[in-house]
């Protein structure tokens, strides 16, 4: 008896797999897509192709996609004698102490919005919203005067008390939302059983509440690592500018120093891609899913 004719045997109750039928809809939402993340990625490739290039072939017409010599001498140049080390130090110092106190306190704040009720509340969720609709560069004229009278300028700390407190609104808005889907009886349990209410926030909640955390986190590393405008203002010495004001000094009046800008790019990009990678879990966990855990 052939294979076929057991497989249809009486009494067999398996049913044939069902093959995924492939439309036409779903054929033309495939090629859209992959269309969509070449014209994506290609910027992020030029970069790379350009950084590897000699100097002679970047600017060379017709165009090289695919360079017929490669070269590191851009990235040992800028490491060696730029020293872009130092600019990849100050911007992960700032972006950490800032990010990480940031986050810190917009947890607080966005506890407090989720679970107290009190006059100005209304008020204050209104003011973190409006912040997120005035550009940044309306207030540089201000927050430079205000920052020159506290001594703040060219002083790293200052710095991160500008970041921080352009974290603080969109990461309390954000953290509040997880609060309140988080039911009051797990901190209430908590308090119960002997815990303060600092207690029950970071032992129960706040481990509840970890992937919108890390996505907090995230977000204000991220903003405060590509920040430009802030940086440029308020540092004015080469030894404490960060990434982005470092590399806004490749670009000059009458020329662009192309092989090294891009080699400082794809070293700037780098520890974003490498944060994203490692934490990928947690910041769609805490975009999507909430904090509440089934």
């Amino acid at each position: 008896m052939s294979t076929a004719t057991q497989t249809l045997t009486a009494g067999d109750t398996r049913r044939p797999v069902a093959q995924p039928r492939v439309t036409v809809s779903g054929a033309i939402r495939v090629i859209g897509l992959t269309v969509w993340l070449l014209i994506t990625l290609f910027p992020l490739y030029w970069i790379v192709v350009t950084s590897l290039k000699v100097p002679g072939s970047i600017s060379r017409f017709p165009l090289e996609y695919w360079p017929s010599e490669f070269t590191l001498e851009n990235y040992s140049s800028l490491l060696r004698n730029g020293g872009f080390g130092v600019f990849l130090e100050n911007s992960a110092m700032v972006a950490l102490v800032a990010a990480a106190v940031a986050t810190l306190i917009a947890m607080l704040s966005a506890y407090v919005l989720a679970r107290f009720q009190f006059r100005s509340k209304g008020a204050i969720m209104i003011a973190f919203l409006v912040t997120q609709m005035i550009p940044s560069f309306i207030a540089l004229g201000p927050l430079y005067s205000m920052m020159a009278d506290l001594g703040f300028v060219n002083n790293r700390f200052g710095l991160i008390l500008v970041y921080i407190a352009v974290c603080i609104p969109f990461s309390t808005i954000m953290l509040r939302g997880f609060f309140e889907n988080i039911p009051d009886a797990l901190e209430e349990a908590a308090m119960v059983d002997g815990c303060s209410r600092f207690g029950a926030l970071f032992r129960v909640l706040v481990p509840v509440m970890k992937p919108g955390i890390i996505a907090a986190f995230i977000f204000n590393f991220v903003n405060c690592w590509n920040e430009l405008f802030l940086s440029v203002i308020l540092i004015n010495s080469t030894e404490k500018e960060t990434v982005p004001a470092a590399l806004n000094g490749f670009v000059s009046t009458f020329n662009i120093d192309w092989g090294p800008m891009s080699a400082a790019a794809v070293l700037a990009v780098i520890p974003t891609m490498v944060l994203f990678a490692l934490a990928s879990k947690w910041i769609v966990e805490g975009l999507t899913a909430g904090a509440v855990k089934e």
